[in-house]
């Protein structure tokens, strides 16, 4: 620990978890739009269709699915592979600019496949693979078929990860949409925005966004968010403008100076989250939101499962299930922590799903092994 770092205030778990929440639109209902909320949290993961809408409904008030879905048919929001090489829906002009970004992350992902793609010449399958699906939308399997006719020695999916890697490729519509179904077509982003990505940025800019929306945070969790390596250059260029902080292990953070940090104190409502919320996953210390009795608890072998928060922190899983919304809570609920989580499960459904009539019960969401 420097001297620097010795001397700076400390930030313990609960005001952490506040000032997070807080940057996060969780400690209160916001009034952003949907656009301006996926701007300010750079992303929402998106693995799958509904979770970005949940994410939403978490955070904003007055949401409707509506909002988000005709942001993606009118091409101002889109499911792009980005950080974590995970797919998250991001406004038009972040997808342009952070793609670029973690492109490093992309070329080392490409070392993993190397035995499928030996005699592949990278910069020629971008070339091609840009061709095929600019000309059409084309499927992963599409892109896999076409790729193998020019190397048909190489591993077919291979070929398309290193398509993936190598290009911006977003998902098209109507995959995405609210209500909607369709496969996973793919094509470039600057084809279906009508314009070039910029020039790769520098990660100056970007580290002042993920600690409006992730801070405090040290450069460890920033790296863990973005899926790079090296930002400590960014935050050391940076720090004359920051203040600095540390966690009760000693660990440096950086922040704004004017960001909100409220009282450890501040009351925070039940949320319920979807599976991989960024809240989550974009720290390397989840100790601010996941208690370490907790760990691991909210997903099963590949299957991860949607979240619930009590009073800031995991504190159980749930799903629906038909019409009944099952809430599994990890420890004991008092009587009026489980009214919240009523209420807060009434809000959700009532936000997602206007009409249509839940039970809520609490049960079993997780089937254990014995």
């Amino acid at each position: 620990m420097t001297k620097t770092t010795a001397s700076a205030p400390v930030l313990g778990t609960r005001a952490l978890n506040r000032a997070t929440l807080d940057r996060q639109l969780l400690l209160r209902r916001s009034g952003l739009s949907a656009k301006a909320a996926v701007g300010h949290l750079l992303g929402l993961q998106a693995q799958n269709v509904k979770p970005p809408y949940w994410a939403l409904a978490a955070r904003l008030d007055g949401f409707t699915p509506e909002a988000l879905s005709e942001l993606m048919a009118d091409r101002e929001v889109v499911r792009i592979v980005t950080m974590r090489s995970t797919i998250h829906t991001h406004t038009a002009d972040d997808c342009l600019t952070l793609r670029p970004l973690v492109q490093p992350a992309r070329d080392r992902e490409l070392v993993n496949f190397r035995k499928g793609l030996q005699g592949v010449d990278l910069d020629r399958l971008a070339v091609l693979a840009r061709e095929l699906v600019e000309a059409e939308p084309r499927t992963m399997k599409e892109l896999r078929e076409a790729l193998l006719v020019e190397w048909p020695d190489a591993d077919p999916q291979a070929l398309a990860i290193a398509a993936r890697c190598k290009l911006p490729l977003v998902q098209v519509t109507p995959r995405g949409l609210w209500g909607r179904s369709g496969q996973v077509a793919l094509t470039t982003a600057e084809h279906w925005l009508g314009r070039p990505a910029g020039s790769t940025p520098t990660p100056d800019a970007t580290v002042l966004r993920y600690l409006a929306a992730f801070g405090p945070a040290s450069v460890k969790d920033m790296q863990t968010w973005a899926g790079l390596t090296r930002l400590r250059e960014a935050f050391e260029r940076l720090r004359p403008e920051l203040r600095v902080f540390r966690d009760e292990n000693g660990v440096e953070l950086f922040d704004l100076p004017d960001a909100p940090r409220p009282a450890e104190d501040t009351p925070a409502p039940p949320r319920f989250l979807p599976e991989f919320d960024n809240l989550l996953l974009s720290h390397a210390d989840r100790t601010r939101v996941v208690p370490k009795e907790y760990w691991g608890r909210s997903w099963q072998g590949n299957q991860a499962y949607c979240t619930l928060l009590v009073d800031g922190f995991l504190a159980g899983v749930w799903k629906l299930a038909g019409d009944t919304l099952v809430v599994e809570p990890f420890g004991r609920l008092t009587r009026a922590q489980r009214a919240d989580v009523e209420e807060e499960g009434r809000r959700m459904l009532g936000t997602l799903y206007p009409g249509t009539s839940y039970d809520i019960r609490f049960g079993t969401v997780v089937q254990h092994p014995a």
